[in-house]
């Protein structure tokens, strides 16, 4: 795929169901997870032609965000960047078991929503992790991601 446009990829952000009783505390293994689902997105559509742009200078604004709940921050980050494409994603952790990993794709010039994709999970582990984002953009985001132009 050759797609034109420069993407601002922002780390994943975790979202977490009620806290079991109980339940093992995973947040430093998650946070691993987090980062390498990050790392994988943005190599994954350089690999496809995107230019990925450099997002730590607004890195420290976007953690204190939510970019799955601020509005059209994400989108303003995207500007400031100098990129086409704001690119967020989010795992929501319902439990050890089910999780679901969504990756969105907006317009930065407009905040107009260009395309989505959802996968769900089994299991809180590496390769649950490696395997969903493998999934999510090969199967999911690429074939939509083809129809974008800049």
């Amino acid at each position: 795929m050759q797609a034109a446009g420069k993407a601002a990829v922002f780390p994943f952000e975790l979202q977490r169901g009620d806290v079991v009783p109980g339940a093992p505390d995973k947040h430093e293994a998650e946070q691993k997870r987090l980062a390498e689902v990050t790392r994988s997105l943005r190599d994954l559509l350089a690999k496809s032609g995107f230019e990925v742009v450099d997002v730590s200078p607004v890195a420290e604004k976007a953690a204190a965000a939510n970019l799955q709940s601020c509005g059209d921050c994400a989108d303003e980050f995207a500007r400031q960047l100098g990129a086409d494409y704001a690119v967020t994603g989010v795992v929501f952790k319902v439990s050890e078991l089910v999780l679901s990993m969504n990756v969105r794709v907006h317009d930065a010039a407009d905040g107009r929503p260009l395309t989505s994709a959802v996968v769900d999970m089994r299991g809180n582990t590496d390769e649950s992790w490696r395997r969903a984002i493998s999934y999510l953009y090969r199967n999911v985001l690429s074939p939509r991601l083809e129809k974008l132009t800049k």
